[in-house]
């Protein structure tokens, strides 16, 4: 998680990074816009649930609700940087 965390000070996440860490990378950056697109045509539960948290950024919380759905993840109900972490952590380990 230290070296993910400490790699947001570049310029682009690194590229073997799988689709859903990229999201997460761009989002912690500021980008939504380039995490959206980056995660919204992934077909896998990991890319559903950075969608449903991105959704949940943005202050849409129905979408948000369908994407945590797909994702097979309930709503969040922490802060977004605990869920960001919460998220983060887990698609690392897996």
């Amino acid at each position: 998680m230290a070296a993910y965390i400490a790699s947001l000070e570049g310029a682009a996440p690194a590229p073997e990074l799988s689709a859903p860490l990229a999201g997460l990378w761009w989002a912690a950056k500021g980008d939504w816009d380039k995490a959206h697109k980056i995660v919204q045509d992934e077909d896998s539960r990991d890319a559903a649930w950075v969608h449903a948290y991105l959704h949940r950024v943005e202050g849409d919380l129905g979408n948000a609700g369908y994407w945590y759905r797909q994702a097979g993840q309930p709503a969040a109900k922490e802060s977004l940087q605990a869920e960001w972490e919460r998220i983060t952590a887990t698609l690392l380990r897996s």
